[in-house]
């Protein structure tokens, strides 16, 4: 799971981005931090949940940013295009 985030050719960070890559339809891999707020995570688990996508969870947003390659904390990622 690690080297498919490492590996994607595109993916978005955050909330809105992921969110907006969700209802674009774009998005084939969701990745949430385990540790991320519920208020942040509810809506982006629900389009998943719709659209018949299996998030893969990461323990913090640490590391989840870690592995999108910024230095800063992550909630949540989407890869668009591996």
């Amino acid at each position: 799971m690690e080297e498919l985030i490492k590996s994607a050719r595109r993916k978005t960070v955050g909330a809105k981005q992921t969110l907006k890559a969700l209802e674009k339809g774009e998005a084939l891999h969701v990745f949430i931090a385990t540790d991320a707020e519920e208020k942040v995570t509810r809506p982006v688990l629900a389009i998943c949940e719709n659209s018949g996508i299996k998030p893969h969870y990461v323990e913090t947003m640490h590391q989840l940013g870690k592995l999108c390659g910024i230095k800063v904390k992550a909630a949540v990622a989407a890869i668009t295009e591996e």
